[in-house]
């Protein structure tokens, strides 16, 4: 137990510093093209977030080309800040197309999260289409609800039944509580 513990604990170690060098780098190249304040901050979170969800598109099991695509345009973001903060570019004379990428990508990587986020997985060639109206019953969660988000998922799911005369389904909720796949899961478990 101590030796898997030690060996999480170096690895962990390691992730934190490559990380905060990887921020830095990050940090520096945008603030060198010109984005200042609060603003070079956000660009290693950007960059850092999208490599996040583009990773755990990759490890769902879900249809993979969106999640190697983002992947790549973030590692891409990560690693050509690392190289360019090696001395490679005169960081106090930035060229105009490292100035272009730089404000271009808040809207690159705001396309690549919403896509992740919101596009739903494709059958695959031998599996046949989903049927919505067969609805399964949600397994059992060990995802805790609040009770706040539970009582508004009631009054949701009343609402729909006195409106369609159905009961709610379960890819229904999550679209109308804002809520993410496995909370709704939950939720609809707990109906």
């Amino acid at each position: 137990m101590r030796a898997h513990l030690a060996r999480v604990d170096a690895v962990l170690v390691q992730a934190v510093i490559a990380a905060a060098l990887s921020f830095a780098h990050l940090h520096d190249v945008a603030s060198a093209a010109g984005q200042d304040g609060w603003k070079a901050w956000a660009y290693p979170v950007s960059v850092d977030l999208l490599l996040v969800a583009a990773w755990r598109r990759l490890r769902s099991g879900e249809v993979k080309t969106a999640g190697w695509c983002w992947f790549v345009i973030a590692l891409a973001a990560s690693l050509g800040a690392n190289v360019a903060t090696a001395g490679l570019l005169d960081m106090s004379q930035v060229p105009a197309w490292l100035r272009i990428l730089v404000a271009g990508w808040p809207a690159v990587a705001f396309l690549g999260g919403t896509l992740l986020a919101h596009s739903a997985p494709q059958p695959q060639d031998d599996e046949p289409p989903a049927q919505p109206a067969i609805e399964t019953p949600p397994e059992p969660s060990a995802l805790p609800v609040p009770a706040a988000l539970l009582e508004h998922a009631r009054k949701v799911a009343a609402e729909h039944r006195a409106r369609t005369g159905t009961p709610i389904d379960t890819p229904t909720l999550p679209a109308r509580l804002g809520a993410p796949p496995p909370l709704a899961q939950a939720i609809a478990a707990q109906l």
